[in-house]
This record gives C-alpha cells, structure tokens and sequence, in this order.
C-alpha cells in the first residue's frame, strides 16, 4: 500500500541570468541542486545593439525596438520567477549609450527584473567567475572574451582575479569602423589589428610579466573563429596564430563581405566575423598567444554562480566593501554607530511594496559604512571627495547604478542638500533616493561628537517630505552641540523644500 505520510522533495530553486550583450541577447536557465548548477535552458537572440549606436551615442528608434521585442519573448519564459531569483546585466552598449535610460525604462514596463548596466571590469571580472566555474583546469589562466564593443581580458587562478581589463575592442564597432565598406582586404584588417594594438599597449607588459599556463576564449567571436577551424579539419579546434594566419588568407580571397561563405559560419554571425577574426589575430600577436582553448561559459554563467553565492551569504560586495574602508583607513567605531543609526531610522519607514527595500537597506548600510572615505583625501568638502572615490573606483560587485547611489548618498550626507546635482539613477528613482539621504544625514548629524555612548531611543514620524523626531526628554539639554547641529540640519532641509521637526517624549 502507499504511504499517504511521505514528504514530496521540495522541487529545486530556478534562477536566471539575462545578459543583454552588444551583439546578442542571452538568457540563461539553472536549477541550484545541492552545491552545483544545472542549465536546462539557453536562448539567444542575435540583436545587433552596437551597430545602433550613432556618433552622438544615441541608440536608434530601431535598435531600441529589436531589443524590447527580445526582452518581451524572454519575458514569457521567466514568468513566475521571483525577482531574487532574475539577474539582469546590460554591458557595452548600455554602458555607452546616452539614451540609456530610455531603453531600460520602456524595458521596465515588459519585465519585472531591473537591468543593472554593469561596467567593463565588473563584466570582465563576471566573466572570468563563470569560465573558472566550469573549467576544471588548476593553475593561472588568462580568458579573452570578444564581445560586440568590448573586449575583457583577464589574468586569474581558482575564483579569484589578479587583473581585470575592458577595452573599448568589439567585432560589431570595428566591422562599423574598419569594414563599412564591406571589402575584405588586406588594408581593412590591417586597419583593425592596428587599433586593436593601440587599445592593448598599456597592458600588455603588466599581463606578459604575470603571465599564464592556459588561454580561454569565451562568447560568441570566439565559438564561431573555432567552428570555422573545425570544419576546416582541425578537429582539436584550438586556435592558433598559423591558423588564423590562414583564416584571414581565405577571408581575403572572398573580396567582400556578402561573398563571405565559410563551412561552418552561420549566416547571423557573418557580418561581424571578419572583424573578430581581425581582433583576435592582433591580441595573439600583441600577448605573443600560441593556443587558446574555448570555453562555453562566460558572463551568464558568471552570473548565475554569483546569485547562488549570494543566497549562502557570500556577497562579494561586503568583501568589497572592507578592503575599502580599510585602504582608506576608515574609523570603523564611528562608521557602525553611523550605520546602526540609519538603519533603525530607515527601518521604521513604511516601505512601499515596490521599493525592493532589503536591497535599499543594505546599499544604506554600504553607504554608512563608506561615507568617510573622502577623509584620507581632506576633511574640508570631505563628502565630495567620498562620492568620487565611489563612483570612480573599481567596485566588484557593484553595478554602475549602485555605485552612483552610494555616491550620491554620501555627496549629500552634509552641508547643502543641492538636489539638482543628483546624477539620473537608471534601476533606482528620486523617491527612493531621498529617504536613503534624510537617514544618512540624520544618523550623521546624532553621531556627530563621535561619542562611544549609545545612543537612545529615537522615534521616526513620517509624512512625506515631513520627518518627525521624537527624542527623550530633556535629553538636547545635556546635549547642546547635538542641539545646535540639529538646527542647522532643520534649515539645509528647509531650503531643499524638506521639513524636519525636532519632537520631545512626554516622560
């Protein structure tokens, strides 16, 4: 008979990674079983994003329109996906493009997932996480990945990266650059190696002097340069210089870019193929490269690893957050008090269900954490030099728009609140924002005689631009310069059309 009692297995999470690429649209399906990931589902489809962009780095009417109608297909298949459980990255093309913001706020009203524009190094640093992932290999390995107006390329063992690089190298912005005219000569491929050394010459002697056991080609350029050698007889489908010598000798004897028909070349990959090849025959010669092995994992898988890494509570971001503070020999005492502070002020706001509030609560935390760095630079307009650090440093971990929200919130934790300075946030609004900043100045402002005594009690009315202050009694009176500081804060408020009260507990 059966057992009516027995438990189900609880099915197992799913998780997905969009990756919204120059070239390509990609998204990426796994199941978290046990301690490893198992993809179940792969689409891609060929967008043409970059070749979009025009001088002014506006993106076109219609490269705006192609990618909402891929974004509106794989919208279908992540239906009922929570959005823990969504990670979205827009890379080169997004990063560049004015009219960003645009895009990904029409894309807003398709999918329930904010796109993060992520900038090269953390892409670059993503895409080393996933090939490390998948290759068993021990030892240093340097991973190339060309993408459509990208190129990373980083030296790394295990997990962990020892240089990180994004140059501004793609195979959809060169074809625009170096083959628009569509002939496949000697003079265009010479044009684009050329460039392609140029970009590469400040690193090459750092990435030499590291150096490497093993070369990774990862994405798209790289899978379709060795499907070509493979039905070309080379069945290891090692890239070599002598063989793509070879390849670019064939390419040449077409002529010209429509006569471009090659055994194992699909048709979407042709236009932008001359130029990869271009690409990658100038990083060989460039790094003195004899083999590269391709590996199917890049920046999606990267991030998939990285979102279950996040659910067992190891978030780079923290570890990133620390070597900050201590290269910039931040007062640690100080910036917890801070940050407990505005933590239990922010927390006793009522969140709107939109809001995503947990991730807001930890970027505050980051913020509290950080908003001293500027000190090591100098104390007078410490909070401008703080907001640069951030916004300018390399951060992984951090999205482009995270790290801009952390600038931002440590810029106005003192002095003038000047509002119309706030820079345009693509994933986070202006309403969001100024609760971030009102916690910041008010837990900045209570720990301002940086007093080991804890603070008290203190109860936090809202409505609207209106904050309330319920303090305990009699308390400012032994506490003058808080007192004081207190009314200061009141006028900064004032002036940004903002309303601060100061409250006192009936007992």
């Amino acid at each position: 008979m059966p057992n009516h009692n027995q438990h189900h297995a609880p099915q197992p999470r799913q998780i997905a990674a969009l990756d919204l690429g120059s070239n390509s649209f990609h998204l990426v399906i796994a199941r978290v079983i046990g301690q490893r990931l198992q993809i179940i589902s792969r689409y891609k489809q060929r967008i043409h994003l970059a070749s979009g962009l025009d001088n002014q780095h506006n993106l076109s009417q219609d490269a705006i329109e192609r990618g909402l109608a891929c974004l509106a297909m794989f919208a279908e298949r992540l239906q009922g996906f929570e959005p823990e459980n969504v990670r979205v990255a827009a890379t080169y093309t997004l990063r560049q493009a004015r009219n960003a913001d645009i895009f990904i706020r029409r894309a807003e009203t398709i999918m329930p997932y904010p796109i993060e524009i992520i900038a090269g190094t953390e892409e670059a640093r993503l895409i080393y996480l996933g090939v490390a992932h998948t290759q068993p290999e021990q030892g240093k390995r340097l991973v190339i990945d060309i993408g459509g107006g990208s190129t990373e390329l980083v030296i790394g063992s295990g997990f962990e990266t020892d240089k990180v690089c994004s140059k501004h190298i793609g195979c959809v912005s060169y074809t625009k650059k170096f083959f628009a005219d569509g002939k496949l000569n000697l003079t265009n491929f010479a044009a684009a190696q050329l460039a392609t050394h140029q970009k590469l010459e400040t690193i090459v002697n750092q990435y030499k002097q590291l150096g490497w056991q093993k070369v990774l080609g990862a994405s798209g350029t790289i899978k379709a340069i060795q499907a070509v050698l493979i039905a070309q007889g080379h069945r290891d489908g090692i890239l070599t210089q002598p063989r793509l010598q070879q390849l670019i000798t064939t390419i040449i004897a077409c002529k010209h870019q429509h006569k471009l028909i090659l055994v194992g070349l699909s048709e979407d990959r042709q236009p932008v193929f001359a130029a990869g090849v271009a690409i990658i025959s100038a990083i060989f010669s460039a790094l003195n490269i004899t083999e590269m092995h391709f590996s199917n994992a890049a920046l999606r898988e990267g991030l998939l690893y990285e979102m279950e890494q996040r659910f067992r509570h190891c978030d780079i971001r923290s570890r990133t957050a620390t070597a900050i503070a201590q290269q910039y020999n931040i007062d640690m005492p100080q910036a917890q008090r801070v940050k407990s502070t505005a933590i239990a002020l922010y927390t006793q706001i009522e969140s709107s269900p939109t809001d995503n509030h947990a991730e807001l609560v930890t970027l505050l935390a980051w913020g509290s954490l950080l908003h001293e760095v500027g000190l090591s630079i100098s104390y007078p307009g410490f909070h401008r030099h703080s907001a640069y650090l951030l916004r300018y440093s390399i951060m992984p971990g951090f999205s482009v728009d995270q790290q801009t929200l952390l600038a931002t919130l440590v810029r106005f934790q003192r002095k003038r609140l000047k509002l119309g300075e706030i820079p345009s946030l693509t994933i986070y609004k202006r309403k969001q924002l100024y609760p971030l900043i009102r916690a910041l100045r008010l837990a900045v402002t209570l720990n301002g005689q940086r007093s080991i005594i804890p603070l008290p009690q203190i109860i936090l009315t809202v409505n609207n631009e209106h904050w309330q202050l319920t303090l305990p009694k009699n308390w400012l009176t032994t506490n003058t310069l808080l007192a004081a500081d207190l009314v200061t804060e009141q006028q900064y408020w004032h002036k940004a059309g903002w309303q601060l009260t100061i409250a006192e507990l009936d007992s």
